[in-house]
């Protein structure tokens, strides 16, 4: 076990059939990942880069997909007004106060990370990287935001760091992605896609996105199967105040997924993914004060605990339904 020696976490399974753990989780947490890597906790860090969107500036589209919070999904960043060492600092400093041993990994997280020209995207970079404790680097953007040059830059980091590229996908239906104003076509975000092979990918769904049927759902899982990334998170929709969606949503109400609905199937999705794959998330949130609905996903250990147990009950695991 590559890099692995805190004894702490040298916890014993009881139930879990699954080999990527070491606990009784039945899928491959990226807690378990990040601690075999790198010998203990790490913990990552959200950035705001002040960068924008080609969905946003008119490239692509404008108002951003009708899903986007105000922070282009960073809503727990520090405020962007302040240099990356700053942000770094103000949540290294905390994140201290609870893991006084911790490494970290430094998260562009707002709006699209790659949608610049390369030489404001290495400043930034190499601000982060150059923070006490970091251990690698994780940059959110869209897979229409990766121009050559930037490609290029990106595997040279991954040669000097622990690189991960986010790609946001949502849903692998063009249909949907058109009805929320995505601004790319599922044959696009496999282009983009592919000019990374060879680095850690992670691709994020969104589940209880409106028009989609729980098949749907499963289809979207089935595709970025296929694509085997090394990480995939996964989310449930959440309207957040400020959002195309909420406003529509106050306007004329549309029923989203119960807790018990989204544990089945993100079930579902899991038996379908291959066991290699890390699941670096299983649910999201905003933050409480614009959050409109549904208001379960603020529980997440909640939510975490059902999918736990919805395994358990099935007596299921990660990749347990993908095919020979």
């Amino acid at each position: 076990m590559e890099g692995f020696t805190n004894e702490r976490f040298q916890m014993k399974k009881h139930t879990s059939p699954f080999p990527h753990s070491d606990t009784n989780k039945r899928y491959h947490t990226y807690d378990y990942y990040l601690r075999r890597k790198f010998g203990g906790k790490c913990a990552r860090i959200t950035l705001d880069a002040g960068l924008t969107c080609p969905n946003i500036d008119g490239t692509r589209g404008v108002g951003g997909c009708v899903f986007c919070s105000r922070r282009g999904s960073g809503d727990f960043c520090e405020d962007v007004t302040l240099s990356i060492a700053e942000q770094f600092d103000l949540r290294r400093t905390a994140m201290q106060r609870k893991w006084a041993e911790a490494k970290f990994i430094p998260y562009f997280q707002s709006r699209s990370n790659t949608y610049a020209p390369v030489e404001v995207l290495r400043e930034k970079f190499e601000a982060a990287l150059a923070m006490p404790d970091v251990v690698g680097l994780a940059i959110a953007t869209r897979a229409d935001c990766l121009a050559d040059d930037v490609v290029e830059y990106l595997h040279e980091l991954a040669q000097r760091t622990h690189l991960t590229v986010e790609l946001g996908l949502q849903t692998a239906h063009d249909s949907t992605a058109a009805a929320m104003n995505r601004g790319h076509t599922w044959a696009e975000f496999v282009a983009g896609y592919e000019k990374l092979r060879g680095l850690d990918v992670c691709v994020h769904i969104v589940n209880g996105l409106p028009g989609e049927t729980h098949e749907m759902m499963l289809d979207t899982a089935r595709a970025v199967a296929e694509l085997a990334p090394r990480f995939v998170k996964i989310h449930m929709l959440h309207l957040l105040e400020g959002t195309w969606l909420a406003e529509m949503y106050h306007v004329a109400p549309f029923d989203m997924l119960t807790l018990e609905q989204y544990a089945a199937i993100v079930c579902d999705q899991i038996e379908l993914l291959p066991p290699e794959v890390v699941l670096m998330r299983l649910t999201g949130d905003g933050k409480a004060e614009d959050l409109v609905a549904p208001h379960w996903t603020l529980k997440k250990f909640v939510v975490l605990n059902e999918i736990d147990k919805e395994l358990v009950r099935r007596a299921s695991w990660q990749g347990a339904k993908l095919k020979a």
